[in-house]
Protein backbone atom coordinates (compact mmCIF):
# COMPACT_ATOMS: atom_id res chain seq x y z
CA UNK A 1 0.00 0.00 0.00
CA UNK A 2 1.48 3.32 -0.86
CA UNK A 3 2.51 5.98 2.10
CA UNK A 4 0.65 9.00 1.64
CA UNK A 5 3.31 12.10 1.41
CA UNK A 6 2.89 13.33 5.17
CA UNK A 7 3.72 10.37 6.68
CA UNK A 8 6.78 9.98 4.03
CA UNK A 9 7.86 13.51 5.26
CA UNK A 10 7.57 12.47 9.02
CA UNK A 11 9.18 9.40 9.04
CA UNK A 12 12.06 11.33 7.10
CA UNK A 13 12.13 14.18 9.74
CA UNK A 14 12.38 11.39 12.67
CA UNK A 15 15.33 9.61 10.65
CA UNK A 16 17.36 12.73 9.97
CA UNK A 17 17.13 12.95 13.52
CA UNK A 18 18.18 10.05 15.50
CA UNK A 19 21.29 10.17 13.16
CA UNK A 20 21.78 13.88 14.32
CA UNK A 21 21.33 13.09 18.03
CA UNK A 22 24.26 11.32 18.90
CA UNK A 23 26.61 13.80 17.42
CA UNK A 24 24.45 16.67 18.87
CA UNK A 25 25.04 14.78 22.44
CA UNK A 26 28.72 13.31 21.80
CA UNK A 27 29.99 16.54 20.40
CA UNK A 28 30.47 19.15 23.51
CA UNK A 29 32.12 15.57 25.34
CA UNK A 30 34.42 15.40 22.49
CA UNK A 31 35.59 19.05 22.48
CA UNK A 32 38.64 18.85 24.47
CA UNK A 33 38.99 21.47 27.91
CA UNK A 34 40.65 24.33 27.72
CA UNK A 35 44.15 24.28 29.23
CA UNK A 36 44.96 26.92 31.89
CA UNK A 37 47.75 28.94 33.20
CA UNK A 38 50.14 26.58 35.74
CA UNK A 39 50.18 29.14 38.88
CA UNK A 40 54.00 30.42 38.40
CA UNK A 41 57.14 29.13 40.33
CA UNK A 42 59.38 30.74 42.29
CA UNK A 43 62.21 30.66 44.27
CA UNK A 44 61.78 28.63 47.61
CA UNK A 45 63.46 31.50 50.07
CA UNK A 46 63.49 31.66 53.76
CA UNK A 47 63.25 29.65 55.60
CA UNK A 48 61.57 26.20 55.24
CA UNK A 49 61.45 23.78 58.27
CA UNK A 50 64.77 22.30 58.51
CA UNK A 51 62.76 19.53 60.40
CA UNK A 52 58.64 19.89 60.11
CA UNK A 53 57.41 20.91 63.52
CA UNK A 54 55.36 19.02 65.84
CA UNK A 55 52.22 21.14 64.98
CA UNK A 56 51.84 21.12 61.52
CA UNK A 57 48.19 21.32 61.06
CA UNK A 58 45.90 24.29 59.03
CA UNK A 59 45.89 26.67 62.02
CA UNK A 60 49.23 28.81 62.39
CA UNK A 61 47.39 30.97 64.91
CA UNK A 62 48.16 27.85 67.56
CA UNK A 63 50.68 26.51 68.46
CA UNK A 64 50.03 23.58 70.54
CA UNK A 65 48.08 24.98 73.58
CA UNK A 66 49.95 28.40 72.75
CA UNK A 67 47.52 31.25 71.05
CA UNK A 68 48.97 34.03 68.85
CA UNK A 69 47.03 37.51 69.59
CA UNK A 70 49.35 39.13 67.23
CA UNK A 71 48.81 40.67 63.67
CA UNK A 72 45.70 40.56 61.36
CA UNK A 73 44.02 37.16 61.36
CA UNK A 74 43.41 35.70 57.68
CA UNK A 75 41.90 33.16 56.15
CA UNK A 76 44.01 31.91 53.21
CA UNK A 77 42.13 29.32 50.68
CA UNK A 78 41.58 27.85 47.32
CA UNK A 79 41.35 24.75 45.10
CA UNK A 80 44.41 22.96 43.88
CA UNK A 81 43.79 22.02 40.22
CA UNK A 82 45.43 20.29 37.07
CA UNK A 83 46.12 22.40 34.04
CA UNK A 84 42.27 20.64 32.59
CA UNK A 85 40.55 22.36 35.74
CA UNK A 86 40.53 19.18 37.57
CA UNK A 87 40.75 18.93 41.50
CA UNK A 88 43.87 17.52 42.17
CA UNK A 89 42.89 15.47 45.05
CA UNK A 90 45.68 13.90 47.63
CA UNK A 91 47.46 16.82 46.85
CA UNK A 92 49.40 18.05 49.75
CA UNK A 93 49.66 22.22 50.09
CA UNK A 94 52.09 23.61 52.56
CA UNK A 95 52.58 27.04 53.70
CA UNK A 96 55.22 29.03 55.81
CA UNK A 97 55.98 32.66 56.69
CA UNK A 98 57.64 35.27 59.16
CA UNK A 99 55.37 36.20 62.67
CA UNK A 100 54.13 39.73 62.99
CA UNK A 101 57.75 40.93 63.95
CA UNK A 102 59.54 39.61 60.88
CA UNK A 103 61.29 36.54 62.19
CA UNK A 104 60.31 32.77 61.22
CA UNK A 105 60.95 29.43 62.96
CA UNK A 106 64.12 28.69 61.31
CA UNK A 107 68.11 28.65 62.33
CA UNK A 108 68.92 30.67 59.54
CA UNK A 109 66.80 33.63 61.73
CA UNK A 110 68.27 32.66 65.08
CA UNK A 111 65.43 32.02 68.03
CA UNK A 112 63.65 35.35 67.60
CA UNK A 113 60.34 34.25 66.20
CA UNK A 114 57.06 34.20 68.68
CA UNK A 115 56.75 30.74 69.92
CA UNK A 116 53.12 31.54 70.02
CA UNK A 117 53.40 31.46 66.15
CA UNK A 118 53.16 28.01 64.45
CA UNK A 119 54.52 29.73 61.38
CA UNK A 120 53.83 26.51 59.26
CA UNK A 121 50.88 24.64 58.43
CA UNK A 122 50.00 21.57 55.84
CA UNK A 123 46.79 20.11 54.69
CA UNK A 124 46.28 17.48 52.24
CA UNK A 125 43.33 18.34 49.90
CA UNK A 126 40.14 15.83 49.65
CA UNK A 127 38.22 15.08 46.25
CA UNK A 128 37.36 18.61 45.80
CA UNK A 129 40.90 19.87 46.06
CA UNK A 130 40.21 22.56 47.94
CA UNK A 131 42.40 23.99 51.18
CA UNK A 132 42.21 26.29 53.73
CA UNK A 133 44.93 27.90 56.63
CA UNK A 134 44.14 29.79 59.22
CA UNK A 135 47.23 32.60 59.49
CA UNK A 136 48.01 36.04 59.81
CA UNK A 137 48.28 38.75 56.59
CA UNK A 138 51.83 38.36 55.93
CA UNK A 139 53.69 41.43 56.98
CA UNK A 140 57.30 42.82 55.38
CA UNK A 141 60.63 42.30 56.73
CA UNK A 142 64.07 43.80 55.72
CA UNK A 143 64.30 43.99 51.94
CA UNK A 144 61.05 42.14 51.52
CA UNK A 145 57.52 42.93 50.73
CA UNK A 146 54.95 41.03 53.09
CA UNK A 147 54.58 37.46 51.38
CA UNK A 148 53.48 34.20 52.27
CA UNK A 149 55.62 31.01 50.66
CA UNK A 150 53.14 27.74 49.34
CA UNK A 151 54.58 24.65 48.23
CA UNK A 152 52.22 21.82 46.64
CA UNK A 153 53.44 18.04 46.96
CA UNK A 154 51.64 14.70 45.58
CA UNK A 155 53.12 11.88 46.83
CA UNK A 156 56.97 12.12 46.51
CA UNK A 157 56.97 14.70 43.78
CA UNK A 158 57.02 18.67 44.62
CA UNK A 159 54.63 19.67 41.90
CA UNK A 160 55.18 23.92 43.18
CA UNK A 161 57.01 26.00 44.97
CA UNK A 162 55.86 30.14 44.65
CA UNK A 163 55.23 32.80 46.86
CA UNK A 164 51.79 34.76 47.75
CA UNK A 165 51.44 38.53 47.48
CA UNK A 166 48.96 40.87 49.07
CA UNK A 167 47.00 42.79 46.15
CA UNK A 168 47.86 46.28 46.66
CA UNK A 169 50.66 46.58 49.15
CA UNK A 170 52.77 49.47 49.07
CA UNK A 171 55.73 47.41 49.22
CA UNK A 172 55.07 45.06 46.38
CA UNK A 173 56.61 48.14 43.80
CA UNK A 174 59.94 47.27 45.87
CA UNK A 175 60.02 44.33 45.66
CA UNK A 176 62.94 42.37 43.80
CA UNK A 177 61.19 39.08 43.51
CA UNK A 178 58.12 40.70 42.96
CA UNK A 179 59.07 43.57 40.32
CA UNK A 180 60.31 40.67 38.13
CA UNK A 181 56.82 39.24 37.46
CA UNK A 182 55.22 40.11 34.03
CA UNK A 183 51.75 41.03 34.54
CA UNK A 184 50.01 37.84 34.29
CA UNK A 185 52.38 36.55 37.12
CA UNK A 186 51.36 39.53 39.33
CA UNK A 187 47.58 39.00 38.79
CA UNK A 188 48.06 35.02 39.13
CA UNK A 189 49.79 35.50 42.46
CA UNK A 190 48.94 38.66 43.72
CA UNK A 191 45.51 38.35 45.50
CA UNK A 192 43.58 40.90 47.88
CA UNK A 193 42.93 40.17 52.00
CA UNK A 194 39.18 41.72 52.40
CA UNK A 195 37.25 41.90 55.20
CA UNK A 196 35.26 38.91 56.58
CA UNK A 197 33.05 38.25 59.80
CA UNK A 198 36.05 36.29 61.54
CA UNK A 199 39.22 38.22 59.70
CA UNK A 200 40.44 38.99 56.49
CA UNK A 201 40.12 36.52 53.90
CA UNK A 202 42.02 35.67 50.72
CA UNK A 203 41.29 32.88 47.66
CA UNK A 204 44.29 31.49 45.83
CA UNK A 205 43.87 29.47 43.25
CA UNK A 206 46.76 26.42 42.78
CA UNK A 207 47.15 25.45 39.23
CA UNK A 208 49.54 22.61 38.68
CA UNK A 209 50.87 20.07 35.92
CA UNK A 210 49.83 17.08 37.83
Amino acid sequence: MPTDRPTLLRRRTVAAALVAFPALWLGPRAQPGTARRATPSQTEGPFYPVALPRDSDPDLLRNGTLVYPEGEPAWVEGQVSDLAGKPVAGARVEIWQCDHAGHYHHPGDGDRADRRFQGFGSVTVAADGRYRFRTLRPVAYAGRTPHIHVKVKLGQRELLTTQLYVAGDAGNTRDFLWRRLDETDRAALTVPFTAGNDGLRANFPIVVTA
